[in-house]
């Protein structure tokens, strides 16, 4: 059979390195280390890079799943680490590139009993875990990003109103980098108990009533959760580097609200 021309690697009519080419929104499932459980399935969407030096026309796209293909077999669709680590150091290989990149995205899941009758239900959490590994480089850089929903209540309102306040639902993001392997759950408490209350899947009357009071003793403005999670950051022994900010949906506002801190970390004591 006549062999098949190599589109990709003929010269570029523009001599132009290319920072990340690759693929996006691969869909698989996936495993994920659960504290409660010890191992949650779920679904992840992955996208996948790498550079592209200035005299070739294009990268071959086939060979990232091919990768991430292998990577599920011999993983058996866990994501840590080491399974990070194997899936970048097998699409430099691939690739033949000097820089790779794979960000899984993926729903997280953990169960949360209403706060007076006790009924359990799942509440859902945006994750994002980004790895990048250079040629020569002995370990991947990771990015954990993760979206928490918190409910704020408004102090002004509070303050200025004959009854009532104004309440919204608030979304936490968290962007981190770490020197060691820490619990999704115990950046998920951080963002929670930083807001005015929780967010909870099923609520009975007994349970609304308290949280709708605990919320309305707690009142904050985004400037006081996004502070609220910057100090528990900062003095958190394992992270590095963060970014927080925090999005309100304002319930009597025609915009939302939001406030960011980002922050490098020295080394802790």
């Amino acid at each position: 059979m006549k062999e098949l021309q190599d589109v990709q690697s003929s010269p570029s009519s523009v001599a132009m390195d290319i920072d990340r080419v690759g693929v996006k929104r691969v869909e698989l499932p996936l495993v994920v280390k659960d504290r409660d459980a010890g191992r949650q399935h779920t679904v992840a969407s992955v996208d996948m890079g790498v550079d592209l030096p200035a005299e070739f026309k294009g990268t071959h796209m086939s060979r990232f799943v091919e990768a991430l293909e292998d990577w599920r077999e011999v993983s058996g669709e866990e994501l840590d680490y080491a399974s990070m680590k194997r899936l970048l150091s097998d699409i430099l290989s691939r690739l033949h590139a000097r820089r790779a990149y794979a960000r899984f995205s993926f729903p997280y899941f953990r169960i949360r009993k209403a706060p007076v009758t006790g009924h359990a239900a799942p509440v859902r959490y945006s994750c994002r875990l980004t790895g990048e590994l250079e040629s020569g480089q002995e370990g991947p850089r990771f990015l954990l990003e993760l979206d928490v929903p918190v409910t704020t209540v408004c102090p002004c309102s509070k303050a200025i109103s004959r009854a009532g306040a104004h309440g919204q639902r608030a979304t936490i993001r968290l962007a981190l980098r770490m020197s060691r392997f820490e619990w999704l759950e115990g950046f998920i408490d951080i963002a929670e108990a930083s807001g005015s209350a929780p967010i909870y899947a099923l609520l009975k009357r007994p349970d609304e009533k308290f949280v709708t009071e605990q919320a309305y003793d707690n009142a904050l403005f985004v400037e006081d959760v996004v502070r609220n999670v910057a100090a528990k950051l900062e003095a958190h022994p394992s992270v590095t580097w963060f970014s927080v900010e925090v999005e309100s949906e304002e319930s009597i506002h025609g915009h939302n609200a939001f406030a960011c801190i980002e922050r490098k970390i020295h080394a802790h004591d």
